[in-house]
């Protein structure tokens, strides 16, 4: 029993390194904004989109180990070349404000913490990624995998700390798993949070992670490593989904109504002033360290979508040096950083469907998947998650626009 343990342990991984993305700076700027707009109301939100990230992101890797092919290459089978370059730009723009927002999260870190401009900042997140790139490229997955999961491990603290120091309200919590909109604003929030937890650049990663760690396994091994999977998926999110739900609950119960709580650098002082310096540093130590791991990830997302929908690679190192002009550019111009890193969630958002469409047809196929294709149930799950982004989606435009 051990030794089957130990083996399934061995095959944990590319989930974690897929997680990163779900705790990374735009999770902290929706999340703790909810929380102090809005006390405990959303929370049933990050539950929901918590609960649908665990079936993405396992039915993702399940496309990497059973046909051997990241999701862009499989998509990119079924569309001529001008309707894969029109993909491509769509999951370009996700990866790219996906990027955006893990820079300047990185940058307004080093801010907090030891005064230094937000345009240094940036400009120190993107070198530190291009070293964790680099060994990436240079020292295997595996290591990368065991940095970026000891990163991850790091971020939870300042939030645990500042829940035992400040609890939350029983009642409240009871109160926000009861799904209800009561706003326009409230729908962006919701709609920001949703695309910061259900990130369309790694439901196209995951099935490149699971696909390069394990390759395409074969029959007689197929249900030990979807098994693993599950186990990956399973702990990595629930990990991710607790650092979520932890900022929001943290945000609720210590800094409700603070009129300072509107920026990730008023979050930082509010919880300084009503916590704890202490808990106050330890958040911004985990901005930093989110922001470092999570522009990685991306970086790496983006590549994979370049290779698997237009079968051209740039060197990683490269890439990274082109994606992180945006967020200098945004920072050059004075905008504000906060409320970018929240655009940039709802950009995901309109992203998810051009990602989840695929990926329920492609799972959901006897000729793709074979004998491991969905069920009807999954199929069934799966599509009225689509539906439900879509329409909240609809809703946001309608009233921001029309309402």
């Amino acid at each position: 029993m051990k030794g089957k343990v130990r083996r399934i342990l061995l095959l944990l991984g590319p989930a974690f390194v897929a997680s990163v993305a779900y705790v990374d700076p735009g999770n902290f700027a929706a999340n703790f904004s909810a929380g102090a707009q809005y006390g405990y109301t959303l929370l049933w939100v990050l539950i929901a989109a918590n609960l649908m990230a665990m079936l993405v992101q396992y039915l993702s890797a399940k496309i990497g180990l059973v046909t051997g092919m990241s999701l862009p290459e499989v998509v990119a089978k079924r569309l001529g070349r001008n309707s894969r370059i029109a993909y491509w730009l769509q999951a370009e723009a996700v990866a790219i404000s996906t990027d955006l927002a893990e820079v300047i999260g990185g940058a307004i870190a080093l801010n907090l913490l030891f005064g230094l401009p937000l345009l240094t900042g940036a400009v120190i997140t993107g070198l530190v990624s291009l070293l964790l790139l680099f060994i990436y490229t240079r020292r295997g997955q595996k290591l990368f995998e065991r940095i970026i999961i000891g990163l991850l491990m790091i971020i939870p603290i300042g939030f645990f700390v500042g829940l035992v120091m400040q609890p939350p309200d029983a009642m409240g919590i009871l109160g926000g798993v009861i799904p209800r909109l009561e706003s326009t604003d409230m729908v962006l929030l919701a709609t920001a949070m949703l695309g910061a937890t259900v990130m369309p650049h790694v439901v196209y990663l995951h099935s490149a992670l699971a696909r390069d760690r394990h390759g395409k396994s074969a029959k007689t091994e197929l249900k030990k490593m979807l098994k693993a999977t599950k186990f990956d998926v399973g702990i990595a999110m629930v990990i991710a989904g607790s650092v979520n739900i932890s900022m929001l609950l943290l945000a609720a119960s210590a800094l409700r109504g603070d009129v300072n709580a509107d920026s990730l650098e008023g979050i930082f002082s509010a919880l300084g002033s009503n916590v704890s310096p202490i808990v106050a540093g330890l958040f911004g130590l985990s901005l930093l360290v989110s922001g470092f791991a999570s522009t990685t990830v991306g970086a790496h997302a983006g590549a994979v979508i370049m290779d698997g929908l237009l079968k051209r690679r740039i060197s990683l190192l490269v890439r990274r040096v082109i994606t992180i002009i945006p967020a200098i550019i945004i920072i050059g111009f004075g905008i504000d950083p906060t409320q970018a890193l929240i655009i940039s969630q709802v950009i995901l958002s309109f992203g998810i469907p051009f990602a989840l469409i695929p990926l329920l047809l492609a799972t959901s196929s006897q000729k793709i998947m074979g004998e491991e294709r969905n069920s009807k149930w999954i199929t069934g799950i799966l599509g009225l998650i689509v539906g439900v982004i879509v329409m909240l989606n609809i809703a946001l435009i309608w009233l921001t626009f029309v309402g």
